[in-house]
C-alpha cells in the first residue's frame, strides 16, 4: 500500500478541508447539539461538491470515501457522512437521497441520525433490509453523544429485503465507516489534548514537558495512526471482511483507551462543556459499542480468516 496520498486524493482533502473550515467546527457542533439538530446545510454542501459520491466515481473509490468521512469527523461535522458515502454505496451500489442511518435489529431502539434520515439500513443477520423513513417519523431523544439520536422500533419495520448475504456486506462497510469516523474523532481529541498540555502549567513549566505525560501522549498518537492506517488498508481492499473487522476492533479498543487518557490528562477542564474535548470524545462512545464493539469485531475477523468467512 502506498503511504502517500496521490495528487487527486490531496486535492480532495484540500477541497473538503476548505469547505469544513467554513461550515463545520466544534462551536457549530455545540450549537446544534443543544437541540439535537442535524447539519443539513453541511450535508447539502458536501453533496453539491460531490464529496458524498466519491465511492461511486470512476476515478475514486472507498479509500477516498474514508478520507472524506475521517475529515468530517475531525471537523466535528454533524452529518451521517460515513453512512451515506461508505455504507450505502457499498451495500446498495448507490447513494439514496437524504441522510442515511444504520442499525442492528434487536440491538436496542436508539439510533444515530434516525430522526433526520430518509433511509434506514438494518442488519438482520444473514440479510439486510432497506427501510424508507419520514424524517419526522422517529422520536428524538436527548443525549450527550453530540449527534442527534432517535428512538426507533426497529423490529416493527420490514422494508425491502436485500437478499441472502446482504447482512455480511452491510457489516463490512459499516465497520469501515465506524473505523474511519473513530480515526477522525480520535485525531481531533488528541490534538486538543496536546494543545492543552502546552498551555497548562504546573511547577513553573508546561505539563506537556513532563516525561510521564509525553509517554501517554505518544501511546495515544500510535493508537490514532494505527487506527488510521488499518482503516486505509481495509478501504483499499474494498472493505475486505477480515481487514474491516480488524480495523473496527482496533478502533473501538483504541477509542476507549484514548477517551480515558485524554480526559485524565486534561483533568477537570476536559470534563467541562467549555472545553471542546467532549465534542469529539462523547461521539466516540456509541461508535465503541456499534455492532457489538471490539470483541464482536474481533470474532468477525476470526470468522473471516478461519471459519466460514461471514462477519
Amino acid at each position: 500500500m502506498d503511504f502517500e496520498l496521490d495528487d487527486d486524493q490531496q486535492a480532495i482533502m484540500e477541497a473538503v478541508g476548505s469547505l469544513l473550515a467554513q461550515r463545520a467546527g466544534a462551536a457549530r457542533a455545540v450549537e446544534l447539539g443543544r437541540e439535537g439538530k442535524y447539519d443539513g446545510e453541511l450535508e447539502a454542501a458536501l453533496d453539491e461538491a460531490g464529496f458524498l459520491d466519491v465511492a461511486l466515481a470512476d476515478e475514486t473509490g472507498m479509500l477516498e470515501a474514508v478520507l472524506v468521512t475521517e475529515a468530517v469527523a475531525a471537523a466535528a461535522g454533524v452529518a451521517a457522512v460515513g453512512e451515506a458515502s461508505i455504507v450505502a454505496p457499498g451495500l446498495l451500489g448507490e447513494r439514496p437521497a437524504g441522510a442515511v442511518a444504520v442499525v442492528c435489529a434487536g440491538a436496542g431502539e436508539l439510533v444515530r441520525f434516525a430522526a433526520h434520515a430518509r433511509t434506514l439500513l438494518v442488519d438482520r443477520g444473514d440479510t439486510a433490509s432497506r427501510v424508507d423513513l419520514s424524517p419526522v417519523a422517529n422520536e428524538s431523544v436527548r443525549s450527550n453523544f453530540m449527534v442527534p439520536v432517535a428512538r426507533v422500533d426497529v423490529d416493527s419495520l420490514e422494508g425491502e429485503s436485500l437478499g441472502t448475504g446482504s447482512g455480511a456486506t452491510l457489516r463490512r462497510y459499516w465497520r469501515l465507516a465506524i473505523a474511519a469516523e473513530c480515526a477522525g474523532l480520535m485525531s481531533a481529541a488528541l490534538d486538543l489534548t496536546v494543545a492543552y498540555t502546552k498551555e497548562r502549567r504546573q511547577f513553573g513549566r508546561a505539563i506537556g514537558s513532563f516525561q510521564a505525560l509525553q509517554h501517554r501522549l505518544a501511546y495515544c498518537k500510535v493508537a490514532v495512526e494505527a487506527t488510521r492506517w488499518l482503516t486505509y488498508e481495509a478501504a483499499a481492499s474494498d472493505a475486505d471482511a477480515e481487514k474491516t473487522a480488524l480495523a473496527a476492533a482496533y478502533a473501538a479498543d483504541a477509542a476507549q483507551q484514548l477517551f480515558v487518557e485524554t480526559h485524565q490528562i486534561t483533568g477537570a477542564m476536559g470534563y467541562t462543556r467549555e472545553h471542546d474535548l467532549h465534542v469529539f470524545s462523547m461521539r466516540l462512545r456509541p461508535l465503541m459499542l456499534a455492532l457489538g464493539g471490539a470483541s464482536a469485531h474481533a470474532r468477525a475477523a476470526t470468522g473471516a480468516r478461519w471459519l466460514d468467512g461471514a462477519g
